[in-house]
């Protein structure tokens, strides 16, 4: 089995596994956590899929950050989570595996699912493969119960909403390959990755999604049995992909 290791990145802290044996095209999963902080290294069964697939994994820490573009003064006064992702450690993956673009799936659980899917709308042509598990697509919805940092982040409600992932969806660059699911039992956020669902069928964006699968509701009973579709996904798209560039 491969081993989890703890580095720092630009003074963040960054969980890091690799496989005993690297699948050879360099493949590297990104994880974005959840509002919890529960990480990815105490999940065996992540651990498990991704030793089987041969896939290096990066997550990072941003505390409650929710992935945004926003300063969060939780994680750093300077530069927002979303910037520090993509100015930091994207560029760490690239030069310490030597890591082709577009090499790099993201996937996120919760809040870190959502932010997978709205940085992955954003930068299709840099994730084309993304996967989130329980996304809570309505992040703003917390605004009005007081959430800390959403509050800290957003001057008010409607701020919060139009930087979610349903708004930036664009119907002609997206990624190519995208993987969300959602308990039927969890009560919260089923509904807004139901509405993106919609949205993405009605302007005839390619997906793949299960809202139907139950298991436990939102946290890491159902992530957990969502974890070999989801790194099989990551896997098998990542080198469908290459296979479609070369």
């Amino acid at each position: 089995m491969g081993s989890w290791s703890e580095v720092k990145i630009a003074g963040h802290s960054c969980d890091v596994f690799e496989p005993t044996e690297p699948n050879p095209h360099g493949y590297v999963v990104l994880y974005l956590h959840g509002v919890h902080l529960d990480m990815l290294r105490d999940q065996p069964a992540y651990t498990e899929q991704l030793e089987k697939h041969g896939l290096i994994c990066v997550a990072p820490l941003t505390q409650r950050s929710w992935w945004t573009d926003r300063i969060c003064e939780e994680f750093d006064s300077q530069i927002s989570a979303e910037a520090h992702l993509l100015d930091n450690v994207l560029p760490y993956i690239q030069e310490r595996w030597q890591t082709p673009e577009r090499y790099v799936g993201l996937l996120g659980t919760s809040m870190g699912g959502q932010g997978a899917l709205r940085i992955a709308y954003k930068n299709p042509r840099t994730f084309p493969v993304v996967v989130a598990i329980s996304p809570a697509i309505d992040f703003h919805t917390r605004y009005d119960e007081g959430d800390e940092t959403i509050c800290q982040m957003y001057p008010d409600k409607e701020a919060a909403r139009q930087d979610t992932a349903l708004l930036y969806v664009h119907p002609l660059d997206y990624p190519r390959h995208q993987f969300f699911c959602c308990d039927p039992g969890d009560e919260r956020w089923w509904d807004s990755s139901d509405r993106l669902h919609m949205k993405l069928g009605s302007t005839g964006v390619l997906h793949d999604y299960d809202l139907e699968t139950e298991g436990g509701g939102h946290g890491f009973e159902y992530y957990n049995r969502m974890a070999a579709t989801a790194i099989e996904f990551l896997a098998e798209r990542l080198d469908r992909d290459r296979r479609r560039v070369e």
